[in-house]
């Protein structure tokens, strides 16, 4: 059986942007947008034109420069909305209108006091209106991770019906665990008779850590696009991280999909996008952390230096990352002590290393890490006047 494409949904410049001090001018997002569809992004989420003067720009911008991914404006189910991203679109060569609303029973009594009723034609008119404009149209059903599923089937049959090619299922509060979100997809797939004309779309947020295991049990239910971020950056906790659903199906082959990412790409991108949105990556992130290839225990330090693959599923440069790094601590053995100190240009037999070791822990024992420095110099001392 032939393996299924999953297409990559990137709205790092959209939802992305929403957090708090991560504004980008025009020239920024351009810069960004045209880093992404390198990548192999195969949609980019530009901006909600209607937001601002700046984000219509952005988006008119971005549209005229791309040339090969889908480029996508957010849109209310509002028609000025949908008008005003269908401008800012106009250029584009594969434009998108992203538009939808809420589908949970506690969106549509508090945030839009209204009924089921009213939300299908809400859905169906603006569905219709979008596609006067664009031949593609994505709808969103906000909040579907709480939706009642029959609702939302009945929902998500509508918006088909009325012209959507791309039906997104967002877990808009990282509500649903895994096997929930799995389960909502599998049951949209086998119970919405229209749904052979449409893509399921994944978006999960991050509150409860759980976004990138939903997105991915998404796609294993039978979602053909993920939508998510560099970084994971997001509204609240983020969005689901790019790099993370790009290497796991890359590694889980037995998933039988695949994307188009260059990963090789994934961490010069991780860089320029945390440096243009003064945006620092935690150092223990999944792929793209400045210690997800480093190893400082000496069992793991051991076991690296005979076979990589030991402690490492992936190679550095797979990712685009720096080799891995063995970091000197207390926690650190013998055999990394040598390694560091081959590499530096001493050799030593290994009645040597044993009382260097020794000298080691005491430096190690001062120290949070143990530098080059700190090795030359004990490595001279011992030559110097044998400790």
């Amino acid at each position: 059986m032939s393996a299924k494409k999953i297409d990559i949904f990137d709205t790092t410049l959209r939802d992305g942007e929403q957090v708090p001090g991560c504004k980008l001018n025009t020239k920024e997002k351009i810069e960004l947008a045209l880093a992404l569809e390198n990548l192999g992004v195969d949609i980019i989420e530009a901006g909600f034109p209607i937001s601002s003067p700046g984000d219509f720009a952005s988006v008119q911008e971005i549209a005229k420069v791309i040339t090969n991914a889908t480029v996508c404006g957010l849109t209310r189910a509002v028609q000025k909305d949908i008008e005003v991203a269908a401008e800012a679109l106009k250029l584009a060569k594969r434009p998108r209108i992203h538009t939808g609303i809420g589908s949970s029973d506690i969106h549509i009594k508090h945030k839009f006091n209204t009924t089921r009723e009213v939300i299908l034609e809400r859905a169906t008119a603006a569905v219709k209106l979008a596609r006067n404009f664009v031949d593609d149209v994505e709808f969103f059903a906000e909040d579907a991770g709480r939706a009642d599923l029959q609702f939302l089937a009945k929902l998500v049959e509508t918006v088909i019906a009325a012209g959507a090619t791309v039906v997104n299922i967002p877990d808009t509060t990282g509500y649903c665990l895994p096997h929930e979100y799995g389960s909502k997809i599998a049951y949209l797939m086998n119970n919405v008779p229209n749904i052979d004309k449409a893509i399921l779309s994944c978006h999960c947020h991050n509150d409860l850590g759980l976004a990138t295991a939903n997105s991915i049990a998404g796609a294993v239910a039978g979602a053909r696009q993920i939508e998510c971020t560099i970084n994971g950056i997001g509204e609240r906790a983020g969005n689901t991280s790019l790099e993370e659903v790009v290497m796991i199906i890359k590694k889980h082959q037995d998933l039988n999909l695949y994307t188009n990412i260059k990963s090789e790409q994934l961490n010069p991108v991780s860089r320029l996008v945390s440096d243009t949105m003064r945006m620092p990556v935690q150092p223990n992130k999944a792929i793209v952390g400045c210690n997800a290839f480093s190893h400082s225990s000496g069992i793991h330090q051991d076991g690296f230096l005979k076979e990589a693959l030991t402690y490492e599923i992936i190679a550095p440069e797979e990712v685009g990352a720096d080799t891995s790094k063995i970091v000197l601590t207390a926690r650190s053995g013998r055999s990394a002590l040598a390694h560091r100190l081959l590499k530096l240009g001493f050799e030593y037999n290994r009645n040597d290393i044993d009382v260097l070791y020794q000298e080691f822990l005491k430096i190690a024992d001062a120290k949070k890490e143990v530098e080059d420095s700190d090795l030359k110099e004990m490595a001279n001392a011992y030559v110097a006047v044998g400790i």
